[in-house]
């Protein structure tokens, strides 16, 4: 599928992404591959940055179906993936590619605080940027912190690396017969409530005019691939 020529895009990948075959946690060969990925995409010329979610370490919304005080278990949450972004970090800089991870919960030891202007000035310096931490408050999912920053810094697109090649009208993992879609409207999303990222993430895109592309992570070079219109991805738009 033919995309338009993008300068800077805000890649979303899931905790899960980092995790590979384990159960849960972090596999520093899962995150290289990703790494490579993202390298390739940034030698391309694009200005890129980052936002993982915790879900491999902890999940905030689990945390709080099972007893705990949501905010609270959203904070760990958001704590997880500071520890996902430092992981990406070092995978990416052990490729070259100099990176700053910035926190919208500020923790001066290991990595910078969220500043839009500060971010804005890395990017055109040629720096991958990782926002960790979500939106820094409860009750907000990373999508809608990727959401967020991506309308902060005027991104072209927000890229969404999944386990799956696109949207369905279904979940293909259960309905073999689900369909696919090239694309698809914000709207028809959201009154389908098809599950591409959260309700306020999908209208905070809407309401910036930034198109979703989601597309499948898990294969290698995919990521290049899809960018330069030759790979396999739903486009979530107008």
């Amino acid at each position: 599928m033919a995309l338009p020529t993008f300068k800077r895009i805000l890649l979303k990948l899931s905790g899960e992404a980092a995790m590979g075959d384990q159960a849960f946690g972090i596999d520093p060969a899962t995150v290289a591959r990703v790494a490579g990925e993202v390298k390739a995409a940034k030698d391309s010329g694009l200005e890129l940055c980052l936002v993982i979610g915790g879900g491999n370490i902890f999940r905030g919304m689990a945390g709080a179906a099972k007893g705990m005080d949501r905010a609270t278990a959203d904070y760990m949450g958001m704590l997880a993936t500071v520890m996902n972004a430092l992981a990406m970090q070092d995978a990416l800089e052990q490729q070259g590619v100099e990176t700053r991870v910035m926190s919208a919960i500020p923790m001066a030891a290991v990595c910078e605080p969220y500043i839009r202007r500060r971010a804005e000035r890395h990017l055109e310096k040629g720096r991958v940027v990782i926002f960790a931490a979500g939106t820094g408050s409860p009750y907000f999912t990373t999508d809608s912190g990727a959401a967020l920053r991506a309308a902060e810094l005027k991104c072209d697109a927000l890229v969404k690396g999944t386990s799956v090649d696109g949207v369905y009208d279904s979940d293909p993992k259960t309905n073999p017969g689900a369909v696919r879609y090239d694309r698809i409207s914000f709207d028809k999303v959201l009154s389908d409530n098809l599950k591409v990222m959260d309700a306020a993430a999908i209208a905070l895109c809407r309401d910036n005019d930034i198109p979703i592309v989601v597309f499948n992570i898990r294969e290698q070079g995919n990521l290049a691939r899809v960018l330069s219109g030759s790979g396999v991805s739903t486009v979530v738009g107008g």
